[in-house]
This record gives C-alpha cells, structure tokens and sequence, in this order.
C-alpha cells in the first residue's frame, strides 16, 4: 500500500530587508559573496515576528546561473521569544536573469527557482513545534529584500 504524500501548510511569509553585499571573491569553490541582513518581518499565518539586525547570508555562486543560499538569523517573536533561524537552499535562473538581479533590476521571480529549507532552534517552549517538523521555503530576491514563505511538511 503507498504511503501517504505529504501536504504543505504554509506557516509564515517574510520580508527580509538587505544591505550591500560584501564579494570576498572567487574561491577554489566558486564566488562567495556576505549579504547582511538588516531586518525584516514575519506575518503569520502561524508565526509573527521582527527579524532582528546582524544576520547575514553567505552565498556562494557556482555559475552564471546558480546559488547557494546559507542564510543565518534570528527571529524576534511578537511575544518576545528569539528564534534562531537557518536557511538553506538554492537559487537558479538563466544567466541574463541573473544578470539582472545583480544589477539590482527587478525581475519576474516565476523566472528563478528559489527553493530553501528552513531550520528554527529556540529555548521558548511555545515555539518548540519548529524543531519538530520539516519546512521547505519559496523565495524571490529584489534589489533591497528577500520575500520567502514557508511551509511545514505534513
């Protein structure tokens, strides 16, 4: 007998707000490059939150046409708990895409497959739920923000 297939609920979307980023340049694995997270917001539907300054992402570009997400932060729930948030994943889209996005134009984000999959860790018993299940994430870069939603793996 099959297994059930898992259903996606989605538990939050984001807004994460960026600074410049930082080029440390091309490394024998690709280009990698800092991108600060300066703050942000997080609107339901099951978590409320502020993302608080001092995170970053630190992305490494493999080609013209894909990067590593490994974005690190942390979350400041509406009824004050802090949430440690990591993120991981991916973006590809055809090169002149990219290009764009580098020059800081907005583009259709059905054109990029951006795909992560977050990680909370928290002390806040309320929010201990985040630690035991599994998220997939969308995501859409824009010149001076990341928008992701997530979604629980049920």
């Amino acid at each position: 007998m099959p297994l059930q297939e898992p259903r996606l609920e989605r538990v939050a979307d984001c807004i994460i707000e960026v600074g410049r980023p930082i080029d440390i340049g091309l490394t024998p694995v690709g280009r990698r490059r800092l991108i600060p997270i300066t703050a942000g917001r997080v609107n339901g539907p099951q978590l409320f939150a502020k993302v608080l300054p001092g995170g970053a992402d630190f992305q490494l570009i493999t080609t013209p046409t894909q990067a590593f997400i490994e974005a690190r932060y942390i979350l400041e729930t509406d009824d004050g708990e802090q949430i440690y948030l990591e993120n991981r994943g991916m973006r590809v889209a055809p090169a002149e895409i990219v290009e764009k996005i580098n020059r800081g134009i907005p583009v259709d984000p059905d054109l990029v497959y951006f795909r992560t999959t977050p990680r909370f860790e928290t002390a806040a018993p309320r929010w201990t739920w985040l630690m035991e299940s599994l998220f997939v994430g969308t995501g859409a870069r824009f010149p001076d923000r990341v928008e992701l939603s997530f979604f629980r793996v049920r």
